[in-house]
């Protein structure tokens, strides 16, 4: 190798390791989710009586645990007409640690729930917390064919 094309290589890599060296922090802020919680419909399946069971994963993202949360939810039918009002207690909940939790809603087949309605905060207690607190930053998702509204 010629001392220009060496030359050439050495600055190339030392251009490469210097834009590593910037991208290195903008994705380690990136891997750090604003604060919140994280809930997410993973699926639903058949329950006994007819009934349905829903399946969530959470994460919360807030600075400290949650005692307990429970969220007031709303399911509607394949129609758009409230089928049930509920509450989900989504129990204690570690900071930054997923956890899944089920709720069996029965007489309600799955077929028939068309989306899920996250319509309030009805407990959020930690030290610190205040009820708008776990809405705030309250991040919806669903890996079901079913939308999940907040």
């Amino acid at each position: 190798m010629s001392p220009t094309k060496a030359t050439c290589a050495i600055a190339g890599a030392a251009v490469m390791a210097a834009f590593s060296a910037a991208a290195a922090p903008a994705a380690a802020q990136q891997d750090t989710p604003a604060p919140g919680i994280d809930l997410t419909l993973n699926r639903l399946s058949p329950a006994s009586a007819g009934g349905c069971r829903l399946t969530f994963v959470i994460r919360n993202h807030l600075d400290a645990p949650i005692d307990k949360l429970v969220f007031e939810t709303v399911l509607f039918d394949d129609a758009g007409q409230v089928a049930t009002l509920t509450l989900f207690d989504f129990g204690s909940l570690p900071e930054s640690r997923p956890r899944v939790r089920q709720f069996d809603v029965a007489d309600l087949p799955c077929a028939d729930i068309g989306q899920v309605l996250v319509n309030g905060i009805g407990t959020c207690e930690g030290a610190d917390l205040a009820p708008e607190r776990c809405l705030e930053g309250l991040r919806l998702s669903s890996d079901a064919d079913t939308e999940v509204l907040g």
